[in-house]
């Protein structure tokens, strides 16, 4: 490093030092994002332990049947966007509050006011329009230091991913009926509520909404102000993210089913086992992705990550193996981990979230076609090619490697907007 760089690199440590809070509010942040991040992953792994119960309540045709209206329902989540674009314009906790209430409210009804499907999806979609936000984490990269970014992101997503719904979402289903696996999530979200009180906003997002006067951030304004740079990044998040996704609806929705369906060759422990341990998965998961992206590079984890999904998916459909679905557990995750921490960093700070919302949409986009997808493999009554076209679906991350990705480990978010 020559000593302009160097002296550049400690100017912008400088800074960073400045905008950011006390080592405990950092911990705060880390620990409060991890709960609002625990209340998102667990609705969204939750019908994966629930949907052979609706199958049965409603008296449904089919398997298809459902996953053919979850993907119409879906298009529903597009909107999503909007709160993204809200939480650039109004600040990180106003979002967050607004994220809470689209979570919370729904699981408070859904034991109440679910006597048909078409009810029950109407929630489902509100609920599920949270949870594909992510903008937990922004919070949490824009008040950590460059040297513990990762780290803090890491165990943000590692708190996030307690498995609860694998540990008590079927026996609440069995005990108090399926609609309380949903229902005991309000109050999460009513603890959690009072926890965002001490919750303040990142100086970088005041700072950035004083450099462009306090006026209100408009969409198109937003937009507008995205350069080359920016789009390449949203392009490639809104790829990756969506083809995570596509995997993430195939895998949860529908693997109890697959076992309860089959009998695969081999002795296999019983499902509440194999969904445990699999909940266990999404914490070895997070913690490597963390270590990884902070000692080697953000890339490998990409690398390995998506290597990892794509032969846990297509190992699966050809052995049935419950170790290849735990593969795919812990692969995804390092993948979502990454997801989380990279995107969340390389944008800059008064388009970060709606960066993320552009990301959103490509998961938008696999919360309509992925369901689809699997009502469509599912009419073929062929779990080795259900599993397998999944599998080769996520070998096309590896591809945005193309696009030559910044890479962010060790660097202040100041040197990344500068220097990407």
């Amino acid at each position: 490093m020559s000593k302009v760089d160097a002296f550049i690199k400690k100017k912008d440590e400088e800074i960073e030092e400045k905008t950011l809070r006390s080592k405990r509010y950092q911990w705060y942040i880390v620990i409060f994002m991890g709960l609002v991040g625990f209340l998102d992953n667990n609705l969204n792994l939750m019908e994966g332990q629930v949907i052979p119960y609706i199958l049965t309540d409603y008296s449904l045709p089919s398997n298809e049947f459902f996953a053919f209206w979850q993907g119409i329902f879906g298009i529903a989540t597009f909107s999503v966007f909007i709160l993204s674009w809200f939480t650039d314009a109004f600040g990180r906790k106003k979002g967050t509050l607004v994220l809470l209430l689209l979570m919370g409210v729904p699981t408070l009804l859904i034991p109440f006011f679910t006597p048909n499907i078409w009810s029950f999806f109407i929630l489902y979609t509100i609920l599920i329009t949270g949870t594909v936000s992510n903008l937990w984490e922004i919070p949490v990269s824009e008040e950590s230091p460059a040297k513990k970014r990762a780290l803090y992101g890491g165990i943000a997503t590692l708190i996030s991913l307690i498995p609860l719904a694998a540990i008590i979402g079927d026996d609440i289903a069995e005990s108090l009926g399926w609609r309380w696996s949903y229902g005991i999530f309000a109050f999460v979200m009513m603890g959690l509520l009072i926890l965002l009180y001490f919750m303040k906003e990142p100086k970088r997002w005041v700072e950035a909404k004083e450099e462009r006067g306090h006026e209100l951030l408009k969409m198109k304004k937003a937009l507008k102000s995205f350069n080359k740079k920016d789009w390449t990044y949203a392009f490639m998040a809104f790829v990756i993210y969506g083809i995570w996704a596509i995997g993430l609806k195939v895998g949860n929705s529908w693997a109890q089913q697959y076992y309860l369906e089959t009998s695969p060759t081999g002795w296999y422990p019983q499902w509440d086992t194999i969904i445990l341990v699999a909940g266990l998965m999404l914490l070895v998961g997070a913690i490597v992705s963390g270590i990884v992206m902070e000692r080697v590079s953000r890339k490998v984890t990409l690398v390995f990550s998506t290597v990892g999904s794509v032969l846990g998916f297509i190992l699966l459909g050809v052995t049935g193996h419950p170790v290849t679905l735990w593969l795919a557990y812990f692969s995804m995750t390092v993948l979502f981990t990454w997801i989380m921490v990279y995107f969340t960093e390389v944008f800059r700070t008064e388009i970060r979230t709606t960066g993320m919302g552009i990301a959103s949409l490509g998961t938008r986009i696999s919360y309509v076609f992925g369901p689809l997808i699997a009502a469509a493999l599912l009419a073929l009554d062929n779990w080795t090619i259900f599993w397998i076209i999944p599998g080769l679906l996520l070998i096309i991350p590896l591809f945005t490697l193309i696009l030559k990705p910044y890479e962010t480990r060790g660097k202040t978010l100041e040197e990344i907007q500068e220097e990407r």
